[in-house]
């Protein structure tokens, strides 16, 4: 921990945190070695309070509170299981139908993963396992970096208006019902969340006015600033576009004081006001530094006390890491928590890890958890649990494993069940075990399980198609270009045979060129990296056409999130899909095609793998 400050107040606000951070590194302690004993504490808490709900009774389990019993009568579920049980609470149906507790409000998936999103059932107590888990992360981060708690972060933190069930019950992403909840915005103080921005305009659903008055107070309080960042990778690399875009603007505001009349709403004006002053002196920086032809390192430069970028850049997000090292002067990237809509997981015990090496410790208070055994072909395509949308065949419900029982090395699908009436419930992410915390095993993320590009009998995940497109880019180097962005669909509609198509958005920064001959091999590389059934289906079969690249004008994934957005997505959850299927977004992608470039000639392929195909991939 950091020397005390000096500063009545201040020493005051010292030494709570100190012992906050102690509490909450003994929790950790002491969750992690006895986490067996928790998990079996868990399920019977969530039993016993939910004997009599309808769903458990439906399932023969009447009462019956030991894991025995439940493994062997409650199925393992996917979203659609259940779907009907949840349409009949957002219609207003009170009944215990999942939960003995009221459900307080729906959370809303990102939508990033299927056409519809889906409507996840939370109670009231459910934030204060949130917060619990948002309390273990400055302690944590402290160990390694003291001091943490005399700055500020900023972070760029925004809301989605939500919208109301049939029945009355608010539906909305998990952060948005985080940010307004009770327990967000009447916080004590906290190092932890001591930010820039005020509330007012984290609050604030006009995204545009809540962009530019964050953006303004973290450059008002550039040299409080230790920590930076957003939700995802993409997220604060969107909010530094921002300010490329606007850095003039901001740059006024500092030097006059005044805040731009673009900001209407009345809450933020009264609010930046506090924070506002006129700065010639910061305005020349900001002016002097945004006026560069380079903005390398441009965090350092206008918020030079920053000690690290705190976003999620794990899975697809990794793409973002060359971009962040560049406009950070290569700053520590920290992956602090594992979270999504239906449950809190868990936290990064060694936050300043190489994002590659990123592994998060599951936290047995949160929920039970479940681990399915991920099966690989030869060729490292999943077999079981990715292929294809299915229930789980009785041989595999007997293959889950406890949380303490997983293997280091080994990856599996989480499974879940919650304090809020899911039960057995195939989140869709596939973890490796990567170590372990005294008894809590320590995973990787690897993918989401239902990103899948396929043709034929090929079956391309998430993880297959991101590393091919980094083998892919090198050959853009070479013209120092860089890829921005891409996405990908299985365009079987106009070509027979159908082929896969990725929109690239590329970055030139040097006057020379990217040729077509460069983007064909780019073509090439990606088919080259894909994996043999792909390649049989190039080659042997005929049934794949060739990879078609087709570049994008500038901007167009910006376009892409701003009509997700549009159609309720949400700004904190959104990431760029790696796989479209959705229509509409297809034609927008399509409408801002500049150049096309297909494979010159088919990968390569060794015959005789055929015998490796699983039953589906012959059919």
């Amino acid at each position: 921990m950091p020397e005390a400050p000096r500063e009545p107040h201040k020493l005051i606000e010292h030494y709570n945190f100190v012992e906050k951070c102690k509490k909450a590194l003994e929790f950790i302690e002491d969750v992690t070695k006895n986490a067996d004993q928790v998990q079996n504490q868990v399920l019977s808490e969530i039993l016993t309070r939910n004997a009599n709900v309808e769903y458990l009774q439906r399932h023969g389990l009447n009462g019956a509170i030991d894991k025995e019993t439940f493994k062997k009568l409650i199925p393992v579920i996917q979203y659609e299981d259940v779907q009907s049980d949840i349409t009949r609470i957002a219609n207003g149906d009170k009944s215990s139908i999942l939960c003995s507790q009221p459900i307080y409000e729906f959370l809303t998936s990102s939508g990033t993963s299927g056409g519809e999103r889906k409507l996840m059932p939370t109670i009231e107590e459910e934030l204060g396992r949130r917060s619990l888990l948002y309390s273990l992360l400055m302690p944590v981060m402290s160990q390694f970096l003291p001091g943490l708690e005399q700055g500020k972060g900023m972070y760029f933190l925004f809301i989605k208006s939500e919208s109301k069930t049939p029945g009355g019950l608010p539906a909305r992403p998990v952060l948005t019902s985080y940010y307004k909840s009770p327990h967000f915005k009447n916080r004590p103080f906290d190092p932890y969340t001591n930010y820039t921005s005020p509330n007012e305009a984290i609050l604030c659903p006009d995204s545009y006015q809540s962009m530019y008055s964050q953006m303004l107070c973290g450059l008002c309080q550039n040299m409080e600033v230790f920590r930076v960042g957003a939700v995802f990778a993409s997220g604060f690399i969107r909010a530094i576009k921002f300010l490329e875009k606007h850095w003039p603007d901001l740059a006024h505001d500092i030097r006059t004081g005044t805040l731009n009349p673009q900001i209407t709403d009345l809450s933020i004006r009264e609010a930046v006001s506090q924070i506002l002053k006129p700065d010639p002196n910061l305005a020349d920086l900001i002016e002097s530094e945004c006026g560069k032809d380079s903005w390398q390192g441009i965090i350092t430069k206008l918020w030079p006390n920053t000690k690290y970028v705190d976003v999620i850049v794990t899975g697809t997000m990794a793409q973002y890491i060359p971009t962040l090292d560049y406009y950070s002067n290569g700053l520590p990237l920290v992956c602090t928590m594992y979270a999504s809509s239906e449950c809190y997981f868990g936290v990064n015990l060694n936050p300043l890890c190489k994002p590659s090496e990123v592994s998060y410790t599951l936290i047995p208070t949160m929920a039970y958890f479940e681990f399915l055994p991920v099966h690989r072909d030869i060729n490292g395509a999943i077999t079981n649990s990715v292929s294809v949308p299915k229930a789980l065949s009785q041989k595999e419900q007997l293959e889950l494993v406890d949380l303490t029982n997983v293997k280091l090395g080994d990856e599996y699908e989480l499974i879940i069940t919650t304090y809020s009436g899911l039960y057995r419930y195939r989140v869709g992410d596939i973890l490796r075990v990567a170590g372990f915390k005294n008894k809590a095993p320590q995973f990787n993320f690897v993918c989401r399980k239902n990103v899948v590009l396929s043709i034929d009998s090929d079956k391309t995940d998430e993880v297959e198609l991101h590393n091919a497109v980094e083998s892919a880019v090198a050959h853009l180097r070479a013209f120092d270009a860089a890829l921005l962005e891409y996405t990908s669909y299985a365009d079987t509609t106009t070509t027979i045979p159908g082929h896969y198509v990725l929109f690239w958005e590329v970055h030139q920064n040097g006057s020379t060129q990217v040729p077509p001959s460069a983007l064909e091999d780019c073509c090439l590389a990606i088919e080259e990296s894909l994996n043999s059934v792909y390649r049989q289906g190039r080659v042997s079969d005929k049934s794949i056409g060739p990879l078609e690249i087709r570049v994008v004008e500038s901007g167009t994934f910006d376009k892409l999130m701003d009509y997700a957005i549009s159609i309720g997505g949400s700004i904190n959850q959104y990431k760029t899909p790696r796989c479209v299927k959705y229509e509409p977004i297809i034609e927008l992608l399509n409408s801002r095609v500049v150049s096309v470039y297909f494979s010159p000639k088919c990968p390569k392929w060794v015959p005789g793998h055929k015998q490796w195909c699983t039953a589906d991939e012959e059919r």
